[in-house]
């Protein structure tokens, strides 16, 4: 008889456990795949709660969210869309929060002969015949990689080798197969142990281009809203902090 009530209440307790549980669905920048990759892990281990990370472009998914995805967060690479969403009522009220800021590079493989540390002088190497950005219509990241080389005066050499990609990581991808010659990628996506020793890069000066403010929002049509706030909370809080700079994202002001 001990036994028998013995497993029932492991029984009830497994399943209250399972219960209390909970999956988020977060839509995240691409520039944000390996930090949120470790985020999230450490947020499960914390909370018990699960998180399904999906990324993409910021414009895609904002679109996306616009048409009813059913997202929880949406950790933008920029400040408009989530504003914009929020103008829209989609998104809960006071959820908006500026998490982090990021950072551009030139970036090319070890293999490759071009001098990176020349910075965007590089870019008018005259063997270079394609260079990869993320596409600046629905890419905040690739409209910093366009600001920056207007800011040099080397976009009307460069706009014709121009290989666009869906999203940052693409964009990486293209240089690291070697499709791409060289290009201007996330700060974030070449600090990672994954990709440090595929290729070298050049930090673009943040007054080269629009800051890259970058912003969340809780979905109002998230059934997981107090698990979305905790998420947000790890992230601001010092270990998620200490796991956003060490991928190369420095602290809002």
């Amino acid at each position: 008889m001990i036994r028998v009530m013995l497993a029932l209440c492991l029984f009830v307790i497994a399943n209250v456990n399972l219960a209390v549980a909970e999956e988020i669905t977060i839509a995240a920048a691409s520039n944000l795949n390996f930090a949120f990759r470790e985020v999230a892990a450490e947020y499960e281990k914390a909370s018990g709660n699960q998180v399904r990370l999906t990324f993409g472009s910021s414009g895609n998914f904002y679109s996306q969210i616009q048409n009813g995805a059913p997202f929880d967060l949406f950790f933008s690479a920029d400040l408009e869309y989530p504003q914009k969403l929020e103008g829209a009522g989609l998104t809960v009220p006071g959820s908006f929060y500026q998490y982090a800021i990021g950072r551009i590079v030139l970036w090319t493989g070890h293999d490759s002969h071009i001098d990176v540390t020349k910075g965007m002088e590089a870019l008018r190497e005259p063997t270079i015949k394609k260079v990869a950005i993320a596409n600046p219509k629905h890419a905040p990241y690739g409209r910093a990689a366009v600001a920056a080389m207007e800011y040099y005066k080397v976009y009307d050499q460069v706009k014709d080798k121009l290989v666009l990609g869906e999203n940052i990581s693409q964009a990486a991808q293209f240089i690291e197969s070697g499709a791409c010659d060289i290009g201007i990628i996330a700060l974030s996506l070449v600090v990672t142990p994954a990709m440090e020793s595929k290729g070298t890069y050049w930090e673009i000066p943040v007054g080269a281009h629009p800051p890259l403010e970058q912003a969340v929002v809780i979905l109002k049509s998230s059934k997981q809203q107090e698990s979305a706030k905790q998420f947000i909370a790890f992230v601001k809080g010092e270990q998620g902090q200490e796991i956003m700079k060490r991928n190369g994202f420095m602290q809002p002001n």
